[in-house]
């Protein structure tokens, strides 16, 4: 059997990160280009002039044009952090680089804080993360499945009607023979209805798209959007996998959910799905870049609005 190509590329070690991020104004500096990649700009003129000062610990830069002042970290996810920037780089590097998700508990051993400061800094990075899928489309030949996060309550009402469950849809876009994935989104919805599914449809699926699906009732819309719509007939299962124009969402489906179900044993799907959901599809989209992938989350972070903790608890799976 040939090597995968993909499961087989030389990520970035831990000697090489902690060469290119083991102190702290070398993060520093990194996150400086990552925000900042032409040089200083002004958040408020865009202006390049500035000058530079201290106030404590803290560093400033204070516009020429307008006199705003500003720091490297004001405007972005890291806002307000207490922590060391080494300590943020180490959790971007320890989320991109593992095979497998990491769930808070175990970022909180290997980075040496608090649960609490693991949670927020975890959900922050998928909070980056979901920002980036969020206006993905996919072209060409598109596979969709319909699926669920989560399960009955004991006693609690079981299937699809159960309140313990949050539904999703995940699509992957492959080449015109259906043997290759290219992207996917995995997205919460809140249901599988006409509305929501357009809804979906307009956000995430390109003009040219054209739809592999199990026939769905509410699938029917992407018809009436004006997307060619093929009725696949599928089986339970491992000869799910085999189905042609099935294949690929089936696997990355059975992939998100073990990852799920393995790493974190369990969510809180009703509140947090949307994030959990991103990471899997951020990392998905991204897989045939590995070295890439800390440098890009971390601009992806710089340009992430501010999330206190107090907001990130009160998550939304839903747009609008």
């Amino acid at each position: 059997m040939a090597m995968n190509r993909v499961q087989f590329q030389p990520g970035l070690s831990m000697v090489e990160f902690m060469q290119q991020y083991g102190a702290e104004a070398k993060c520093y500096r990194a996150l400086y280009r990552a925000r900042w990649p032409q040089g200083f700009r002004c958040p408020l003129c865009n202006e390049r002039r500035r000058c530079r000062f201290r106030r404590g610990a803290q560093v400033y830069y204070q516009c020429r044009a307008c006199r705003h002042q500003t720091t490297l970290l004001s405007g972005t996810v890291f806002q307000g952090t207490k922590l060391p920037l080494r300590t943020w780089m180490l959790a971007i590097h320890l989320l991109t680089s593992t095979k497998t998700n990491m769930a808070a508990l175990e970022l909180m051993r290997h980075l040496g804080v608090n649960y609490k400061a693991a949670w927020r800094i975890k959900h922050k990075i998928m909070q980056a993360m979901a920002e980036r899928e969020a206006p993905r489309q996919l072209s060409g030949f598109v596979q969709i499945d319909d699926a669920y996060l989560g399960g009955e309550f004991n006693g609690g009402k079981p299937g699809r009607g159960s309140p313990n469950k949050q539904a999703f849809l995940i699509a992957v876009e492959t080449d015109a023979g259906l043997e290759h994935p290219a992207h996917a989104v995995i997205e919460p919805v809140r249901g599988f209805d006409d509305e929501s599914i357009k809804d979906w449809q307009a956000r995430h699926l390109a003009p040219d798209a054209e739809v592999f699906s199990d026939g769905l009732y509410c699938f029917r819309r992407f018809v009436d959007a004006g997307h060619a719509h093929t009725v696949l007939e599928t089986a339970g299962g491992r000869a799910a996998c085999e189905v042609r124009g099935a294949r690929w969402v089936n696997v990355l489906l059975g992939n998100v959910k073990r990852a799920i179900s393995g790493s974190y044993h369990a969510i809180r799907q009703g509140k947090y799905a949307r994030r959990y959901l991103a990471e899997a599809a951020y990392r998905f989209n991204r897989r045939f870049r590995l070295r890439e992938m800390l440098p890009r989350l971390a601009r992806a972070m710089m340009l992430c609005k501010p999330h206190a903790e107090p907001v990130l608890r009160m998550a939304s799976n839903f747009h609008g």
